[in-house]
Order: C-alpha cells, then sequence, then structure tokens
C-alpha cells in the first residue's frame, strides 16, 4: 500500500467529504421504500409492532458481499413502515453525530463538522419527510460547526443527539430488527473502505457510524431484549462489542480490518439477533 497515497487521503480527507456531500442526493436509499415481498421478521415486536422485512439484511450483505454502499442501505430500509422506518431514519442520521462526536474527542473538530453534514445530505435531506417529530436546526447546527472550538462542536453533537432521541422516544419499535439493520448498511459501507492501494476514510467513518448506531438501538432496547430472551441479549452484546473493535480508531488509519473479516463477524451479530427477527 502507497503511504504516501494514504496520506494525501487523510490530508484532502475533509475536503473530500464535502465534496461527496454534494452528491448526497443520488444514495442508493431513493428505491429503500419499496421493499416488494418481505419475510416475518419484524412480528411480535419487542416493544411494540415492527412491521419488518424478512431477509433484508440478507439482501444488503448477500453471499460475497451483495450491494455495495448506500444500495445496501436501500436493502436494509425494505419492509419497513410506520414507527420503524422512522425510528431507522432517525437512527441512521444519528449513527454520523456517533462518529462526528468521536472524531471530535480526537481534536479533528471540522472534520467532525463535515461528517454531521454529510449524514444531513445523505440521510436527512433525501427524506425529510420520514423523520416524524424531528427538529432537525440542532443537527444543522452542528453541521455548519466548522472553524469553531473542539468544545463548540462537541456541544452542537450533544445537543443534535438529544433532539433525535427526543424524535425516537415516544415510538414503538423492535430495537433489535433496527440494529440488525444497522449492522447491513455498516457492512455494505465497508464494502467500499478497503480499496487495492489505500483506505477510503470516508466510508470508514461512516461504516462505523452505523455500527455506532447498532450499539446504540442495543443499548436502547436492552431492557426489553433482556425480557424477552436474556441470553440472547448477551450474545448480541458481545457480538456487537467484537464488531466495533474492527474498527480500532474513528480516523482510518493506513491499514483496516479485512471485509471478509468484517462481513463474518456481521453474520455472527445477526446470528446473535435471530431470536427476536
Amino acid at each position: 500500500m502507497s503511504a504516501w497515497k494514504f496520506k494525501s487521503w487523510r490530508t484532502a480527507s475533509i475536503a473530500a467529504l464535502a465534496l461527496a456531500a454534494c452528491g448526497g442526493g443520488e444514495t442508493g436509499e431513493a428505491g429503500g421504500e419499496s421493499g416488494g415481498e418481505m419475510g416475518e421478521e419484524g412480528e411480535g415486536a419487542i416493544s411494540g409492532p415492527a412491521s419488518a422485512g424478512g431477509e433484508a439484511g440478507e439482501a444488503a450483505i448477500g453471499e460475497s458481499g451483495g450491494e455495495a454502499g448506500e444500495a445496501g442501505a436501500a436493502s436494509a430500509y425494505a419492509g419497513l413502515a410506520g414507527d420503524q422506518i422512522i425510528a431507522l431514519r432517525l437512527e441512521h442520521l444519528k449513527g454520523f453525530l456517533l462518529v462526528a462526536e468521536k472524531v471530535a474527542e480526537t481534536g479533528a473538530s471540522d472534520e467532525a463538522a463535515v461528517l454531521v453534514a454529510q449524514g444531513v445530505l445523505e440521510v436527512y435531506d433525501p427524506f425529510a419527510e420520514q423523520f416524524g417529530t424531528l427538529d432537525v436546526a440542532p443537527v444543522r447546527a452542528a453541521a455548519e460547526a466548522l472553524g469553531q472550538s473542539q468544545a463548540e462542536v462537541e456541544q452542537r453533537i450533544d445537543t443534535a443527539l438529544a433532539a433525535i432521541d427526543a424524535a425516537r422516544a415516544p415510538l414503538s419499535v423492535n430495537s433489535a430488527v433496527l440494529a440488525a439493520r444497522m449492522v447491513d448498511i455498516s457492512t455494505g459501507l465497508y464494502s467500499l473502505v478497503v480499496q487495492e492501494d489505500f483506505v477510503d476514510p470516508i466510508e470508514y467513518q461512516h461504516s462505523l457510524g452505523a455500527a455506532l448506531a447498532a450499539r446504540d438501538l442495543l443499548d436502547d432496547g436492552e431492557q426489553a431484549l433482556r425480557r424477552a430472551d436474556a441470553r440472547a441479549y448477551g450474545e448480541a452484546d458481545a457480538e456487537i462489542d467484537r464488531f466495533l473493535a474492527l474498527w480500532p480508531t474513528p480516523i482510518a488509519g493506513e491499514t483496516a480490518t479485512p471485509y471478509s473479516q468484517m462481513l463474518a463477524q456481521a453474520s455472527r451479530v445477526r446470528l446473535a439477533l435471530s431470536p427476536y427477527l
């Protein structure tokens, strides 16, 4: 791998994120609402009706990686409706904030702000009507924090996270189903990370954000999930931690976990969650 190319990518990461954001509306999510004939994954929601699609996760991952990047995100939304689709939209956006939070903690405040802007453009703007009662103003404020101090950026991110949590609080959802969908999105994005002679720092962070959102969903639904099946929750909890460990830092290094290893661990997470799906 070319160290020079890696350093060039890292130096240009903020500019690259901004440029990528300009094309955010062209993401593969555009087809996400038309799920087609789905299975019964969402039945028997742990904390409310799920209405989720059966094999959407497998469609997103596929036998050998499946649909890559944002196309995988479209499959992850297939078959969802009502509170479930609102909650997944909210959590998908939250993933950008969660990874931005970690990036800001390293001192890369501008990069953190651009990550939030990327989330607004790729996840919120194309589907604004599917975000329920979300007050997006705090999220946009975090996206517009370029040039602000680290403390200011972190405060804006915290306020934005609180706005998303407030919008999700009244929803009745199956957190395990949504966590599995976020793992699918994360894995699809990660298929673009390890290239022939460089690591893509943008997709690395986007995939990490989706994984952090999956962890967040399991944390949020812990009480209900443990009541339903304590052993399954314990296994899923451990497997999602192993999944997150495959991103050793919030900013990509010269090397990254091979996609095959990421895909295998994603399958273990889904297997652990299977009693809820």
